[in-house]
């Protein structure tokens, strides 16, 4: 039986379309080590700042895609939440400070931070216009993202240079910093300590700077990237394919202001040329170009927590990026992004 033209038409279509039924149903229930493309990796971010800047950029330049990864960032809206999450297995690597590195060792976790993003200390203490001085924060709600952040870290150094404790006030988790401005706005806090973009915003709105740390460019392990301590021997090629595109985004960033511009005001939605211009300074004056962290910037933050280790070997592990230096990585890098 011959069949006609329009019927071959119509079968070649349902054949086409059951074709593609079975490849999407493979996609979702084969192995993922049997299908192509790049390996997803989740990269947390304590709060979308600019000590990201070095990871949006290398995902915006295609930087991972070029090691063979898919990296996926995410808001874990706090530090030590993040830090807590990548212990848990639930993120591969964690933007985050110390002090949540530190908070989740001892409360038994095993991380290390084997990249810096931040290398000073870059907070202002906003308060309410209502508080003239330090002394008004007694008895008070002082916001944080969440307890053992850096945010919390922050607070408490601050208490300690006004005479003041923990004690003397009452400490709220709020969440990211876009958060904490609109409790402090809305009275439901006193005060917080806020970075760039959200420090811009907080100036504009006529709130009253209590400390600000900016200036003093305290050496400080403010930002960093944590993993999980097992990973670095047991996934080190992979962590060293992410941290490469991560190295590559920060130079990047710091040669081609235009570009590190760009990207800072779509992933932090910033629409104010001068909000964008003191951002991307913030970043340039914190960012260590080859992400190592300074011995000192170590050594402040473990003074705010005299009961835990103090040996940085505990909390900081630099093998990778040793290695990077012997392969002549960042020398190549240096070439590449000549300012």
């Amino acid at each position: 039986m011959r069949i006609k033209q329009s019927h071959r038409r119509i079968i070649a279509r349902l054949a086409a379309i059951v074709i593609a039924g079975v490849v999407v149903v493979a996609a979702y229930t084969a192995p993922a080590a049997l299908l192509p493309g790049p390996i997803i990796f989740k990269a947390g971010v304590a709060d979308p700042v600019d000590t990201v800047l070095a990871l949006y950029l290398a995902r915006s330049a295609r930087l991972y895609d070029a090691q063979g990864l898919w990296v996926d960032i995410l808001d874990m809206n706090g530090g030590s939440r993040g830090a807590e999450e990548l212990q848990a297995g639930q993120i591969d690597v964690m933007h985050v400070g110390l002090s949540s590195v530190v908070h989740v060792n001892h409360s038994g976790g095993d991380l290390r931070i084997v990249g810096a993003l931040g290398k000073v200390l870059p907070s202002t203490l906003f308060a309410a216009p209502s508080v003239k001085s330090a002394a008004d924060l007694k008895g008070a709600a002082l916001g944080v993202s969440a307890f053992g952040s850096e945010s919390d870290s922050v607070v408490t150094l601050a208490l300690q240079r006004f005479g003041l404790s923990r004690n003397d006030v009452t400490i709220k988790e709020v969440g990211d910093a876009a958060a904490r401005l609109a409790a402090l706005r809305a009275g439901a806090i006193k005060a917080t300590p806020l970075d760039q973009p959200v420090a811009a915003l907080a100036r504009q709105d006529g709130m009253t700077v209590l400390l600000d740390f900016v200036p003093e460019q305290m050496p400080w392990l403010f930002a960093g990237i944590a993993v999980r301590h097992d990973d670095i021997a047991a996934r080190r090629e992979l962590l060293a394919r992410f941290l490469r595109a991560s190295i590559e985004g920060s130079y990047m960033a710091l040669a081609d202001d235009k570009k590190a511009k760009e990207v800072l005001a779509k992933e932090l939605k910033i629409t104010s040329a001068k909000i964008l211009d003191a951002t991307y300074d913030d970043f340039k004056a914190q960012t260590p170009q080859n992400l190592e962290p300074s011995v000192a910037g170590v050594q402040n933050v473990l003074k705010l927590f005299p009961d835990v280790s103090q040996n940085a070997s505990d909390y900081v592990d630099l093998s990778l990026l040793d290695a990077f230096k012997d392969q002549g990585f960042f020398a190549a890098m240096e070439t590449k992004y000549k300012r």
